[in-house]
């Protein structure tokens, strides 16, 4: 099907910005007549550490080899590109790293774009100020935020709308760079801007976030989304693969706790009356969302340094062991915890131990359900967890001989459990954590957010 004046074809080359998107999918969608290529690249669910730390979980190497091929193509096409959640975790030392690449790429390529940079990293005493006036409320389990908290954190972003990026767009950003920003909200920018349908673009925004995981066939990478007034239409930018209505249905349950509702600044997608229709072996189309506006929130992300962890691992094989796992586990833990108390010259509620029988229960930790029968081998983790590095490695080398020769059966010979490394105890470093589980309430969608440009269409600018 080919797209009409009254829509708009947004091109999501990849899931994540360096999870490897394909040229050749890329090509396909532009010559289809996709007017916007759009990319998450970032994402809470690895943890704190990157937002902590200002670093990519990927590798530059596969962030600049998708960057390469998405300037290529709007250097060619004219098409803008707009990315969120830059460098992962969208912090300003990540977005930064992510305007290098593209400056770099630039550079060697010859290619003279118009680059916006948008920041959403926040500044702990604008909101203390916020907090102060009331314009912060806690999300559960967390309850009111103090000034200590906000103090604590290395870095604080709040997650942007759309906006930003329309803000971008209007100045004639060739490129733009998020900060923090939801998934949804970099996708449904380029479509708002152009005045389709609010509830359809957020619903497109949603379905296409992951790229092509709202297809039927795990093939590609890449998606694009045509929106109108009132319905929006998706496929798989491979050739081979196909859209239908289940797939398309089920990516709302995706990072969703309510399939039906999804919470974005500024309002709430409602897809409960919406339908979805097979328009031919690729295609869908889907009509009936709804947008309920609300006052404007973003959701604030705080993340720190906290205390740190060493390791070590085992793996048993002893039939008398995996027979009565629960009871070795506790007995273990029990015994490791009172040889680090008689041992170690530390406040015991300063420090903790935990053991996590990978082939068991590691992944959830519940009891294991009567008459499952003993695994054929589990490996045992240690984890200690302590105010320094110091400490931590200190209890492990007291747990050492228990955890290495610990038996079931006291009556019986001393058994030798496999440690998976020498040295045993691996020293893992400091544990990141998140701070905050928050909005912020804002005077406008773009209170909150900075934006500079790189101007390379003829001198460079900041």
């Amino acid at each position: 099907m080919t797209a009409t004046t009254d829509t708009v074809t947004v091109l999501v080359p990849v899931g994540s910005l360096g999870a490897g998107a394909r040229e050749d999918e890329v090509e396909f969608g532009l010559a289809a007549g996709a007017q916007a290529i759009a990319s998450d690249a970032g994402s809470t669910d690895s943890g704190a550490a990157y937002l902590a730390l200002g670093m990519s979980k990927n590798n530059r190497g596969a962030v600049k080899r998708d960057l390469e091929i998405l300037m290529r193509a709007q250097a060619r096409h004219g098409v803008p590109i707009l990315i969120g959640s830059s460098g992962q975790a969208g912090g300003d030392l990540n977005v930064d790293w992510t305007r290098d690449i593209v400056v770099e790429i630039a550079r060697e390529q010859g290619l003279n774009p118009r680059i916006a940079v948008l920041y959403s990293e926040q500044d702990p005493a604008v909101l203390k100020a916020k907090n102060a006036a009331g314009a912060i409320t806690a999300l559960a389990p967390l309850g009111p935020l103090d000034d200590a908290t906000l103090d604590s954190c290395d870095h604080i972003v709040a997650a942007m709308g759309p906006e930003p990026y329309i803000q971008a767009l209007e100045a004639g950003a060739d490129i733009i760079l998020g900060g923090r920003t939801t998934d949804t909200a970099v996708l449904a920018a380029y479509p708002l801007w152009k005045g389709m349908g609010v509830a359809p673009a957020w619903h497109a925004g949603k379905v296409t976030e992951c790229g092509a995981q709202c297809a039927a066939r795990r093939m590609g990478s890449g998606v694009m989304f045509r929106v109108g007034a009132d319905f929006f239409d998706v496929a798989p930018l491979n050739p081979g693969n196909l859209c239908t209505p289940h797939s398309v249905s089920a990516h709302m349950l995706y990072e969703n706790s309510d399939p039906f509702r999804l919470v974005e600044p500024g309002g709430v997608l409602d897809v409960t009356a919406a339908r979805y229709e097979q328009l031919d072996e690729h295609w869908v189309r889907v009509t009936g969302s709804r947008w309920e506006p609300r006052p404007y929130t973003m959701k604030l992300e705080g993340a720190a340094v906290g205390p740190y962890q060493t390791i070590m691992l085992i793996g048993i094989r002893d039939p008398e062991v995996l027979r009565q796992l629960d009871v070795f586990h506790d007995r273990m833990l029990a015994a490791l915890t009172e040889r680090a108390r008689r041992t170690v010259d530390a406040d015991p509620d300063t420090w903790s131990i935990s053991l996590r029988l990978y082939g068991w229960n590691a992944v959830d930790g519940e009891p294991v359900p009567d008459g499952t029968p003993p695994p054929r081998e589990v490996g045992v983790l240690c984890v200690i967890t302590a105010p320094t590095q110091k400490l931590a490695t200190e209890i492990a080398k007291s747990c050492n001989p228990y955890f290495f020769h610990f038996p079931i059966n006291p009556e019986k010979e001393l058994p030798s459990y496999a440690f998976a490394f020498s040295p045993a105890d691996i020293e893992r470093g400091p544990v990141y954590e998140f701070k905050l589980n928050h909005v912020v309430a804002t005077e406008s969608p773009t209170e909150l957010v900075r934006m500079e440009f790189v101007d390379l269409t003829g001198s460079e600018a900041a």
